[in-house]
């Protein structure tokens, strides 16, 4: 499930990347959370 937001997260930070216009500072906290997630979801299964 953290996987697949993560995912979809970064499918739509790099959509913001490629268009001609950003909603500003979104787009960027969108990665953020992006790599949060990813960055759980390998400390919990390492555990």
């Amino acid at each position: 499930m953290l996987a697949t937001i993560a995912v979809i997260l970064l499918i739509l930070w790099l959509l913001g990347l490629v268009s001609s216009y950003t909603l500003g500072g979104f787009i960027h906290i969108l990665l953020v959370i992006a790599v949060v997630i990813f960055l759980v979801r390998l400390a919990t299964s390492r555990s």
